[in-house]
């Protein structure tokens, strides 16, 4: 198991010895966007554990929201080559997810947040 440390989140790195990858984030921050990236050979399977998340989903022409929650438990399946990132609504969310290869740099494609001129704010009504 690894831990890695950002501005962004805390997070638990390779829990158990399978084929892919168990991760925990730990995140603290409302105000960061961990978006956007892609992968083309492993699908990411996340879900919220506590608090809640804004997630996005692009297929890099059109942006898709799912919200996370722990009062509303699912998992979202994001399988490849989707574009994909969150943000925490809560301080203190935690997102556990599971990849289905070990994570590999190389399998990694990122932009920025707003590369797909999406809005992350949150609306009031």
């Amino acid at each position: 198991m690894k831990f890695h440390e950002d501005d962004r989140a805390q997070r638990l790195l390779d829990l158990f010895p399978i084929e892919g990858q168990v991760n925990v984030s730990y995140v603290n921050s409302t105000e960061h966007i961990v978006a956007w990236h892609r992968h083309k050979i492993q699908d990411d399977y996340w879900c919220c554990l506590k608090g809640s998340f804004k997630v996005g989903l692009s297929d890099g022409v059109e942006v898709l929201w799912q919200y996370l929650s722990d009062k509303n438990f699912s998992v979202l399946h994001i399988p490849p080559p989707l574009w994909h990132g969150y943000k925490a609504l809560e301080p203190g969310s935690i997102m556990l997810y599971y990849l289905t290869k070990k994570y590999n740099p190389n399998d990694e494609w990122k932009v920025l947040p707003g590369y797909f001129k999406e809005d992350w704010s949150t609306k009031s009504q």
